[in-house]
């Protein structure tokens, strides 16, 4: 199935999915990143995947970043649009023309830490567990339906950079899995609900 997957910066999420990608029946044909110094573009070159540089601040509004995003992402006709760190919150008009086809993971256990500093905060709020979701996009940050998690506990003395190592690995297990049953044609956004074989998560 074809794909076009957005990053903003080292893109190991982008590097488990291409280490995936036959097995999970994922033809990766772009990747595009709003950030010209991003690793992952440097992952996707080493497996002559096309690249595609949209620097964010060289656009006057966020909607038209989108537009020029959105024409990018045209040329590949793709089935499924990934985001594997892209940092950008995007507009209503974009997330509804790719509604049901567009998949993000969030290194928290949402609806909880939406948004940034997601290890940090789950810290400071003392929680037990901690984690990552995978979920559809919508025009609600971080808030489109979720898939499905992976958590991890939180150690006495774990750093930011302890538990964000823990979940690093987890995401690089999760995504893949997810993936493949958007290209078996097993996962559905309908309604505004997330469904696997039919069955609502």
């Amino acid at each position: 199935m074809k794909a076009v997957a957005l990053i903003s910066g080292s893109g190991s999420n982008l590097q488990s999915l291409i280490d995936h990608a036959e097995k999970i029946d994922l033809d990766i044909q772009a990747v595009i990143s709003n950030k010209e110094d991003a690793y992952g573009i440097k992952r996707a070159q080493k497996v002559n995947i096309p690249t595609h540089v949209l620097i964010h601040t060289q656009f006057p509004s966020r909607e038209k970043f989108d537009q020029q995003l959105s024409q990018t992402i045209d040329q590949h006709s793709p089935d499924i649009i990934i985001l594997a760190g892209f940092m950008r919150i995007l507009t209503e008009e974009f997330t509804q023309k790719y509604a049901g086809k567009m998949l993000n993971i969030h290194p928290s256990l949402l609806p909880k830490f939406q948004g940034l500093n997601t290890h940090q905060r789950a810290l400071d709020a003392k929680e037990s567990e901690h984690g990552v979701s995978v979920h559809f996009v919508t025009a609600k940050l971080d808030g489109g339906p979720v898939i499905a998690q992976a958590r991890v506990p939180i150690l006495a003395d774990d750093t930011v950079e302890s538990l964000a190592q823990r979940v690093l690995i987890e995401e690089h297990k999760l995504f893949p899995k997810v993936v493949h049953w958007f290209t078996q044609g097993r996962l559905k956004l309908i309604d505004n609900h997330a469904t696997l074989d039919g069955q609502i998560i």
